[in-house]
């Protein structure tokens, strides 16, 4: 099932991290579709951004706000009056949760919190997707794919603190949302390790290697063994958009969804550094990174069943398919394309596919 434009159309829109990497995404394809979308963020996370690059702050109406502070994440939704709230403001950062905790804490539990107690206390919001992580479940390590009851928790601040996300929204769906048919309709999306173009953020793995790439610099490469669910971004935004046309129509949506790839496409750091390195332009050169490193998972991966069975949602990129777009617009950047045009043009292209 692909995104209904006609949902969409005309349809107010907060969302909260828009000027991220994939709220930036997010906020170009409603403005496509023809929403009004209004975002909520604290700064530009990143320099370079695709916010910049694709010309975000140009089409969304946008409060520089923290979403730490209630008073004006309040002021902004009453302001805003969105009928969806797609909430994906967040510390996205493992390695900086181990680096400053507390602030992971107050952006990621607080920042949800905030957001939700802003929605209940104002009238006229319909729907809330609650956009968390794959990282919210307990990881155990136990090799199997989660699903969307299993126990919630984390072992660095990042992960547990997208775990404790996960309480809130589900204390808020059961003791306010749930009980007021005609209030509030929440969901939380769970996925993660998502590729795209435009990203530029600290510590992850496409980022390191196209900004090696781009100054012609040797890439460092850590825990090449790990296995993710790689993704291209606008797969679970897809995911997202469903969920929220689902909740809008049928309140029984409400409640945790995954949205990640096939099984097949989860697979270790190394596979994707040898697939990038192989459709860049020019050779590439990387080396493992076997300094001191923070406690990360070994294996992450999703079942998204209840997607496949409840949304009819299904990945429209595969990983090859992803890894060529993303590679695709790194060397447009590269040979100085005009970035809006060539976003739009994936998100177009998707779009189509999807269909």
């Amino acid at each position: 099932m692909g995104v209904d434009p006609s949902f969409w159309r005309g349809r107010r829109v907060l969302v909260t991290g828009h000027t991220g990497f994939k709220g930036s995404w997010l906020s170009l394809w409603l403005t496509d579709l023809g929403a009004q979308v209004s975002g909520l963020s604290i700064d530009v996370p990143t320099e370079p951004s695709l916010y910049a690059l694709a010309g975000i702050a140009g089409d969304v109406p946008e409060a520089w706000t923290d979403v730490r502070d209630f008073a004006a994440v309040a002021e902004v939704v009453r302001a805003a009056r969105p009928e969806v709230v797609l909430h994906m403001a967040a510390q996205a950062f493992v390695r900086r949760s181990f680096q400053d905790p507390r602030e992971t804490y107050e952006t990621n539990v607080m920042g949800a919190v905030n957001v939700l107690e802003a929605v209940r206390t104002t009238p006229g919001v319909r729907v809330v997707v609650n956009v968390t992580s794959d990282k919210c479940y307990d990881n155990r390590e136990e090799g199997r794919p989660f699903r969307e009851d299993d126990p919630k928790g984390g072992h660095d601040p990042y992960s547990n603190s997208k775990g404790c996300a996960e309480l809130v929204a589900d204390a808020y769906l059961r003791s306010f949302f749930a009980p007021h048919p005609d209030g509030p309709r929440l969901a939380s999306g769970r996925a993660g390790n998502v590729i795209g173009g435009g990203d530029w953020g600290e510590d992850r793995l496409i980022p390191d290697i196209m900004r090696g790439a781009l100054a012609g610099a040797e890439i460092r490469i850590r825990n090449p063994a790990s296995i993710r669910p790689w993704q291209h971004v606008l797969n679970p935004l897809s995911g997202y958009l469903a969920l929220a046309e689902a909740l809008w129509h049928d309140p029984d949506a409400a409640g945790g969804w995954n949205f990640g790839p096939d099984p097949g496409d989860a697979r270790p750091v190394s596979h994707v550094v040898e697939r990038v390195t192989a459709r860049w332009p020019s050779e590439l050169y990387w080396a493992i990174d076997d300094g001191a490193h923070p406690h990360e998972a070994g294996t992450l991966l999703l079942d998204s069943t209840k997607a496949h069975e409840r949304l009819g949602w299904a990945p429209t990129w595969d990983l090859d398919a992803g890894l060529d777009a993303t590679v695709a617009w790194y060397a447009a950047l590269a040979a100085g394309a005009p970035m809006r045009a060539v976003t739009l043009d994936q998100i177009r292209g998707f779009a189509e596919a999807s269909a």
